[in-house]
């Protein structure tokens, strides 16, 4: 399709049609953001790398150690889509625990922005999208079923 016939198509009262055809790439591309972005916040809490206020004194044994290791390793396992569903429903589950623990108070427990965990509410509900939705293209999880 070239630009003209697309400028024409576009704006469509329905563009399902056109995108469909993109749908796993695009939940490939997600996935692949999402895995490593998790990694980061592992590899930041573990090796201090990258540097991130408050990851400094983390240790291994301590439950932010834990929390290090389920980053690190779900988060890699999405990355590559190994495993997609079993490691985005670990990271799922421990978003979840991450903000009643960490962040919701009394007051703020059902406003994220105003507690500082949106990001642990939004992590924790794509990973649960992964878990019903599957890795999309570019998975090692295809390559494993075949």
């Amino acid at each position: 399709m070239d630009a003209l016939q697309f400028g024409k198509q576009w704006p469509m009262k329905n563009p399902a049609p056109l995108l469909a055809p993109y749908r796993a790439q695009a939940l490939a591309v997600l996935r692949i953001v999402t895995g490593y972005m998790f990694v980061m916040h592992g590899t930041g809490k573990l090796f201090h790398f990258p540097v991130v206020e408050g990851y400094e004194g983390v240790n291994l044994l301590s439950l932010g150690g834990a929390a290090g290791v389920v980053e690190l390793v779900c988060g890699a396992l999405v990355l590559v889509g190994l495993f997609t569903r079993i490691a985005s429903f670990l990271a799922s589950g421990q978003m979840a625990v991450a903000y009643f623990m960490a962040h919701a108070t009394l007051p703020t427990v059902l406003v994220p922005l105003q507690n500082a965990g949106e990001l642990a509410v939004l992590y924790c509900f794509v990973f649960l999208f992964f878990v019903f939705a599957g890795p999309g293209a570019w998975a090692l999880d295809r390559e494993r079923a075949a």
